[in-house]
């Protein structure tokens, strides 16, 4: 699919394959990261389980930091720099000089505060804002119907029934969120459409309002990022001992910035990697040979209490409250299943297991997927 782009006549037009991997890598960031402080979370909840709960915010914070560093420094994202794409302020006149492929940027058409500003609209801000309305979306229930309402939260229920005017607009929101994602992914697939058979050179319509569009790095860009990097290079001097603690301190965030085009795809492997060690499926796991012998059965049902509800084990599939068959099956911890509201019910007013009568909270109540 390469010969869609005419390489022949300009080969800094980056392919459109290359753009989906950049896309790809920044959207693996914020799982990423959301994975790595999870865990560390488990370790330290008293610092981190607050950034962990407000993940998106934090998420959207850093990369603020990030990406206008990158747009500043390289005219490019951060995982556009990491692919070798460059930011183009697009003229609106096409000169022969402009469309020429000697690389680098033409004086004029690097990013100016503009360009880097609506850049970090559309980077940060965008997947921001959708992200928060899935999780928005999620919290109402998803897709699931309005005749099995009664198997899910009843905050959750109450927030989609009220007659007020905060409920009128969550069904409204409700009904309208999948439409509007499902044109909005259309929309960019059909500018990708266009992109591929060279019928527009911005493969987002966003790049267009801003008047950016991408390029490879040529040679002028890695003959002027040389230059940039020997002029550096401080002369062979001795310095004193403070000016050289300053020189290391001031320079240090840009440090920090630029070895994260190294860093974060690395952690994204490692944890990549993690997730299909660990997997059920893995075939890593059926080598894993362990010198304790076989697996260990999972534990046994607890018995009934003498003074709590008698149950039949032959009559599979009947809850043994209501004593019909089991509807939205839902698991205590003490293994039994019942119906989802006849637990919720027995639960919220005794506060224990019919069966065992061991003491049991709301949040502790799991559905069971048949």
């Amino acid at each position: 699919m390469e010969f869609f782009n005419d390489v022949g006549s300009d080969p800094l037009k980056p392919s459109f394959f290359e753009l989906i991997a950049q896309e790809q890598l920044r959207d693996l960031l914020q799982p990423a990261l959301k994975y790595v402080l999870a865990v560390f979370a488990q370790r330290y909840p008293r610092y981190l389980l607050k950034i962990v709960n407000r993940h998106e915010e934090f998420y959207a914070a850093t990369m603020l930091v990030v990406e206008s560093y990158y747009l500043k420094k390289h005219n490019a994202s951060f995982a556009e720099n990491f692919y070798g794409l460059k930011r183009r302020r697009r003229p609106f006149i096409a000169t022969e000089r402009t469309k020429a492929a000697v690389g680098g940027i033409p004086q004029g058409e690097g990013l100016r505060r503009p360009e880097i500003w609506r850049s970090l609209v559309f980077l940060v801000c965008v997947p921001y804002l959708r992200a928060k309305a899935h999780d928005y979306y999620e919290e109402l229930g998803g897709g699931i119907n309005s005749d099995i309402l009664e198997g899910t939260d009843t905050r959750q229920v109450q927030a989609l029934t009220e007659e007020t005017f905060k409920g009128k607009v969550r069904r409204v929101f409700k009904a309208l969120y999948p439409w509007f994602n499902v044109s909005f992914e259309a929309w960019l697939l059909a500018w990708n459409v266009a992109y591929l058979f060279d019928k527009t050179p911005y493969y987002r319509p966003w790049l267009s309002w801003i008047r950016v569009d991408l390029r490879r790095l040529g040679i002028e860009d890695f003959r002027a990022a040389s230059l940039a990097a020997q002029k550096k290079v401080p002369p062979t001097q001795k310095l004193d001992f403070i000016i050289r603690l300053r020189q290391l301190l001031s320079s240090s965030p840009r440090l920090l910035l630029d070895s994260l085009r190294f860093l974060l795809p690395t952690a994204i492997f490692f944890v990549k990697f993690l997730e299909w060690w660990y997997s059920p499926n893995s075939p890593a796991r059926s080598l894993n040979t362990s010198p304790l012998g076989p697996a260990i059965p999972p534990p046994r049902m607890l018995p009934p209490h003498p003074q709590g509800l008698q149950i039949d084990r032959q009559a599979y599939g009947i809850c043994p409250i209501c004593q019909k068959p089991m509807n939205n099956a839902t698991a205590l911890p003490s293994g039994y299943v019942f119906c989802y509201r006849c637990a919720y019910d027995h639960v919220e007013e005794q506060g224990k297991c019919p069966v065992t009568l061991l003491p049991t909270r709301i949040w502790q109540l799991r559905k069971v997927l048949v």
